[in-house]
């Protein structure tokens, strides 16, 4: 019945979908490290992770 009167009950709250403020986004980044805890495999996880940064990087280029 809602179709044939032109009432359109899709996409209503469109508009007032609350949006998240710049301040309060964050880049997913949020582990703690400590480097005097670190042991070797730490160590290499974090050249790794480093090296795969590097890449990314380079691809943006």
């Amino acid at each position: 019945m809602g179709r044939s009167r032109g009432q359109k009950s899709r996409d209503k709250n469109k508009g007032s979908l609350p949006q998240v403020p710049k301040n309060m986004k964050s880049d997913g980044i949020d582990v703690e490290y400590s480097q005097e805890l670190a042991d070797h495999a730490d160590l290499e996880a974090q050249a790794r992770s480093n090296a795969a940064n590097q890449r990314a990087n380079n691809r943006k280029k």
